[in-house]
């Protein structure tokens, strides 16, 4: 997990690269990777339960972590870094990518 400053630069650049990349409201991906634990994967679904959101996930070869992919409409750059903040305060020891 990213340190506090880390988090801060990390959320302030991505923010940066929101705006200028997107036109607000727009469709997002999200992209996560947890330890295959259907508890973990059922508190993302939840998380992301708004909007018509997509969700897919696919297990690793050893089926020992699962990716979940989300496509869901955003209201804007603030709302994904929201979003991402969240999900990364809720479910332990998740991967945001």
């Amino acid at each position: 997990m990213l340190g506090k400053p880390d988090a801060e630069a990390f959320y302030k650049k991505l923010r940066k690269q929101l705006i200028d990349t997107s036109l607000w409201p727009s469709k997002y991906l999200f992209k996560f990777i947890v330890k295959t634990d259907l508890d973990k994967i059922e508190q993302v679904r939840t998380l992301f339960n708004f909007n018509n959101a997509l969700i897919s996930t696919t297990k690793s070869k050893n089926g020992n972590y699962t990716s979940i992919s989300i496509t869901v409409m955003m209201k804007s750059a603030d709302a994904v870094i929201a979003k991402y903040i969240e999900v990364g305060e809720t479910v332990e020891g998740i991967i945001s990518l």
